[in-house]
């Protein structure tokens, strides 16, 4: 079994750390926390066996390296970076977001699967949680940003609905009670230009952009 898989051919894995995370994030979402063991990776990556261990020695490190890993790859597909200038306001902003929402309901589901299984995990390891928190922390203050740029008098507060309706949208849609059908992108968009004008006070338009 190859690491790579389809809509994550893009994500560059030249080096040997890459290449086991990679495989390690393909089988927490293929096969769950039980299924990621060192034995695992080197197969589903493969490399000789004992690689994984060369990388990263403990579980607790190979964890880490996946959280790392997943970080990196989720921050391409959100583009947080890349959003809509904030001039263009809240709609744009909405518009910007629903497209990465979709990438990752779509081309990149896998890494949303074994994003919740990390997460998971990090509620039993205190370890983990750190870690993961300090690696989550970017796209909070990213967030936050693109909030206060478009307005918001209160971004600290917004973010966390912004984020809890974005997480439950893709939890629900990918692993919860709505799996068996993706939103496509146009109900996304409506549904964060509606949250987004609610939050804001601000007419954003629907779905036929009025």
């Amino acid at each position: 079994m190859s690491a790579q898989r389809p809509g994550t051919t893009d994500v560059p894995g030249t080096s040997r750390a890459d290449l086991v995370a990679d495989a390690a994030l393909t089988l927490l979402a293929e096969r769950g926390m039980r299924g990621l063991t060192h034995r695992a990776v080197d197969e589903a990556a493969g490399l000789p066996l004992g690689s994984t261990s060369n990388v990263a020695r403990t579980r607790q490190a190979l964890l880490e390296l996946a959280v790392r890993r997943h970080a990196e790859r989720e921050a391409r597909v959100l583009a947080l970076a890349e959003m809509p200038d904030p001039s263009g306001g809240p709609r744009a902003l909405a518009d910007g977001l629903a497209l990465a929402v979709h990438r990752s309901l779509t081309r990149n589901r896998e890494l949303l699967i074994a994003r919740y299984e990390l997460a998971l995990e990090a509620t039993r390891r205190p370890e983990l949680r750190a870690f993961y928190d300090r690696t989550g922390a970017v796209f909070k203050e990213q967030l936050t940003a693109l909030l206060t740029a478009v307005g918001s008098p209160d971004p600290a507060r917004h973010v966390l609905s912004l984020v809890a309706w974005a997480d439950g949208l893709m939890f629900s849609c990918a692993a919860g009670s709505f799996s068996s059908r993706t939103p496509d992108l146009e109900e996304i968009r409506t549904g964060l230009r509606e949250l987004l004008g609610g939050l804001l006070g601000v007419r954003t338009g629907g779905a036929d952009g009025g």
